[in-house]
């Protein structure tokens, strides 16, 4: 991978920031007086040669793949410590890519519904083991027992015993969502509520009608008042209104040979908003990747990530997702999150894509690590920049305090 022959170009980066950082501001010319107060020395940290190096890679990597458009995100214990956005909106635009530049974020959806469904279990306002059909009664699977047991953590965690990823098409064909709710009732089930991993899009959604039944207010309401506004997340939005209306969106583009082209804004999946309608900037990402790593309540409850981070269920992932991944040791899915067992570490994670769009995100709180990447143009530079920012920092433990520094 192009990432791995960066990284002895990034060591000897690393070697000429600490020379800089010894030397670079202190230089003594013929011409200058000489400098008698006491010299302060900063030796760089591992998160700046970090940094320094992921920056050189990031931009390598997107412009080996004539990326349009793009921005990323690092966060380290709830702090933003490297910001980087690359390119512009619209191919043959002039207009750039930046930190308030919106962005589909596709099933990256499902990790922001999972923290709002953790915070209003927290303040006790929709119980993770409320019975669906509490909430909605005409609400019918093909078995009874099915019906009267689904629970709001089974959609949550895709173990609502549906065959997978059921009535995507309807989706696809924009029949509107409450009819594809009353066909849930003629779906197949592979087994009881909590038992099987069964990837979801319309099931997940329901989140949404039971929060509105529960509050009387509209999702998009309770994500604005419960999480965007208190995180200070000022572009997030949810559905295709706010995204159109907003000046500053990347446009979505497709391949065009070794390039890329625009293509039209479309509303795919913008009926299933909590599983993939929610729309955010670089900057909102950080904030939120920012909350979750702190390890304080200033921002968000840590009890919130203990809960949508706790493994529910294996997932037996397509080996295709985690391609770039060097050593996975376990695949489990918590409340909208996927939970990866990788280098002694739980990663929590998940990647998105809809039509013109790619999205990724990763978190490793024993580490306070965080990062996002959210794209205009999908295409392989996706897979690459999780783990090699994990591969970067994990690997980097295991140096000695002086190799580190």
């Amino acid at each position: 991978m192009i990432w791995r022959k960066l990284l002895l170009a990034g060591t000897t980066v690393a070697i000429l920031l600490g020379v800089y950082f010894l030397h670079g501001s202190n230089t003594v010319t013929a011409e200058s007086p000489v400098v008698r107060e006491p010299v302060i020395v900063k030796v760089p940290t591992r998160a700046d040669t970090l940094v320094m190096q992921y920056d050189m890679l990031i931009t390598s990597l997107l412009d080996s793949a004539n990326t349009v458009g793009a921005a990323v995100v690092v966060t380290l214990n709830g702090e933003i410590i490297y910001q980087k956005c690359y390119g512009v909106r619209e191919v043959g635009g002039n207009d750039p890519i930046d930190a308030q530049t919106v962005f589909r974020l596709a099933s990256v959806s499902k990790p922001v519904t999972g923290v709002l469904a953790g915070i209003l279990a927290n303040e006790k306002i929709v119980g993770l083991d409320d019975k669906v059909i509490n909430y909605l009664p005409t609400f019918a699977l093909k078995d009874p027992t099915s019906t009267r047991e689904l629970s709001v953590r089974n959609i949550l965690s895709h173990t609502s015993g549906l065959v997978p990823h059921a009535y995507d098409n309807l989706v696809e064909a924009n029949v509107p969502f409450s009819v594809i709710i009353d066909n849930l009732r003629h779906v197949n089930i592979t087994g009881l509520p909590g038992v099987y991993y069964g990837y979801q899009n319309v099931v997940f959604s329901l989140y949404d009608t039971i929060a509105a039944v529960k509050t009387g207010k509209s999702f998009e309401v309770l994500l604005q008042e419960k999480l965007f506004d208190p995180l200070g997340m000022n572009n997030a939005s949810a559905g295709l209104k706010a995204f159109t209306q907003n000046r500053n969106k990347a446009m979505p583009h497709g391949r065009a040979g070794n390039g890329y082209r625009a293509l039209p804004l479309n509303d795919r999946y913008y009926s299933t908003i909590p599983a993939a309608g929610i729309n955010a900037s670089i900057s909102d990402m950080g904030r939120f990747l920012s909350a979750l790593t702190a390890g304080d309540s200033s921002r968000l409850n840590p009890a919130i990530a203990d809960t949508v981070l706790c493994p529910q269920v294996i997932s037996p992932l397509n080996w295709v997702y985690l391609r770039q991944w060097n050593g996975v040791e376990s695949k489990h899915y918590g409340l909208g999150w996927r939970i990866i067992g990788y280098k002694g570490r739980q990663i929590a994670y998940h990647g998105g894509y809809v039509s013109g769009y790619r999205s990724e995100i990763a978190l490793c709180r024993d580490e306070g690590l965080g990062i996002a990447f959210l794209t205009n143009a999908p295409g392989w530079v996706g897979s690459e920049v999780v783990p090699a920012l994990l591969d970067m920092w994990l690997d980097s433990k295991s140096l000695s305090p002086e190799q580190q520094n």
